[in-house]
């Protein structure tokens, strides 16, 4: 079983992950963090903390040169910003008052944390609240996906709407070529919005500098597609094995996303069932393969052969420079929100999260199938099995 559980504050010392169940073997070091966290930082309409943060991993456990020993692994993130925060964040009592955060905002933990938790202070709260979390995340993604490599499974995350312009330019392109296509944009436009219709992205661009004036937020849609899957990946037999329940619950823990779908999502709501379901077919080269992938790649909580596609829509960041009505949880007087800083648009931020989320439970889903504590032994047992179902 691959898990993994992530500590730290956003303006804390620093952001830990430990990742349990890595199989021995893998080639695994910073430079496989890096990048990621890199490309998490970018994006047109970021907020000031990703010109103070140059996030970089530090290896502490289960990787000896640089391959994984089986053990645990665990990475550190620190924060740069801490230095700023230190007296705010100190473990240790300490003498003089130090401000409350007592305006709870909307659309943040701070409310129903501080209830939950009792503490009128909110700092307590949006701390581990906060989507700088997601750091953390994207270190157990980035070997997620190096553990997939080793099966030929490749993922990639990126955005579809932004502010209520959409694409749909990507419809008929696989994985490769949704790859290439973004890559040639974003340089093009410099704008890192991770987007493959070209034709939108000068609204989109637009739209990101009006919210900066107006001091307004914007939310949107990103998704997550895979190469190929091999068949029977998660489990029919109980509601909690099945593999889209899994994703979708990754998918729905990451800050500030409200709803996840699969292939054609809600559409299927209105879509004749002839039309719908993905005919199967066969061919002594390929095997059984469907005519379609309206289902996402998941039937039955199951891989069922083709692409996973999924999709997520994420919500416009709650910290609004402009305020919002509130409500003082000492005085309980009505106020507006106070502001200290926040991204105007994360969305080409929460398509690389979403892609670590998709990522992890895929090899927790092919280690679970396969097995094996060892790299070799893992794929030796995912190699037989493509052979079985070819056979089948």
């Amino acid at each position: 079983m691959l898990r993994y559980m992530t500590a730290g504050e956003s303006h804390g010392k620093g952001l830990i992950i430990i990742i349990d169940g890595v199989p021995s073997g893998l080639k695994f070091d910073v430079s496989c963090i890096n990048p990621v966290l890199a490309e998490r930082q970018k994006g047109y309409g970021r907020g000031g903390r990703q010109k103070i943060e140059t996030d970089s991993a530090d290896i502490i456990s289960g990787v000896r040169f640089g391959r994984t020993t089986g053990a645990p692994v665990s990475v550190m993130i620190k924060n740069r910003d801490f230095e700023n925060w230190k007296k705010i964040l100190s473990v240790s009592e300490i003498s003089g008052a130090v401000g409350e955060f007592n305006v709870p905002r909307p659309g943040h933990a701070d409310l129903s944390g501080g209830v939950k938790y009792a503490h009128h202070d909110f700092r307590n709260v949006l701390e581990r609240a906060s989507a700088r979390e997601t750091a953390a995340r994207v270190v157990s993604g980035a070997c997620a996906k190096v553990l997939l490599k080793e099966i030929g499974i490749d993922v990639f995350g990126y955005v579809i709407n932004i502010a209520g312009v959409l694409t749909d330019d990507d419809t008929r392109m696989g994985i490769d070529a949704v790859k290439k296509r973004i890559s040639e944009l974003d340089k093009k436009y410099g704008a890192n919005l991770r987007f493959p219709g070209e034709n939108e992205i000068p609204v989109i661009i637009r739209k990101i500098r009006a919210a900066v004036e107006e001091g307004e937020t914007l939310g949107g849609v990103v998704k997550v597609i895979t190469s190929p899957l091999p068949m029977g990946l998660g489990d029919y037999t109980q509601w909690d094995k099945k593999l889209d329940a899994m994703i979708a619950r990754s998918l729905m823990s990451i800050q500030a996303i409200k709803g996840v779908e699969f292939g054609l999502g809600f559409a299927c709501a209105g879509t004749p069932g002839s039309k719908f379901h993905d005919s199967i077919q066969y061919s002594a080269q390929k095997g059984f393969y469907r005519a379609s992938n309206n289902a996402g790649g998941m039937e039955g909580g199951m891989s069922d052969g083709e692409p996973l596609i999924v999709k997520a829509a994420m919500k416009p960041i709650s910290t609004v420079r402009k305020g919002i009505d509130s409500v003082n949880a000492r005085s309980k007087k009505r106020v507006k929100t106070v502001y200290e800083r926040s991204d105007i648009c994360a969305v080409p931020a929460a398509a690389i999260v979403a892609e670590a989320a998709v990522a992890f439970e895929l090899a927790n889903a092919a280690l679970t199938k396969f097995g094996g504590d060892t790299v070799a032994e893992f794929k030796l047992n995912h190699n037989n099995y493509i052979k079985y179902v070819k056979n089948f």
